[in-house]
């Protein structure tokens, strides 16, 4: 059976994650572009997280925490 097909969703459906992800980025004082170049994604990725349309992958997160300076479990916990 294949996968189904569309963005992955992260698991907490409440969008908590997405506004912890969102909050830290502006205290840090990045925009989504600046966020997107540091860890070396699109800026629609770090949309994606910060909707809860995208769970990233573990290396992802951890480039994530790093640039703003917190820890995974800060934002993803």
């Amino acid at each position: 059976m294949a996968p189904p097909s569309g963005p992955v969703r992260a698991p907490e459906a409440d969008g908590a994650v997405g506004a912890r992800i969102k909050a830290a980025r502006r205290e840090a004082g990045f925009t989504q572009q600046t966020l997107a170049a540091e860890v070396e994604v699109s800026r629609q990725t770090i949309i994606a997280m910060e909707t809860g349309d995208y769970a990233p992958s573990v290396y992802l997160a951890i480039k994530v925490a790093r640039a703003l300076a917190t820890s995974v479990e800060a934002l993803w916990g």
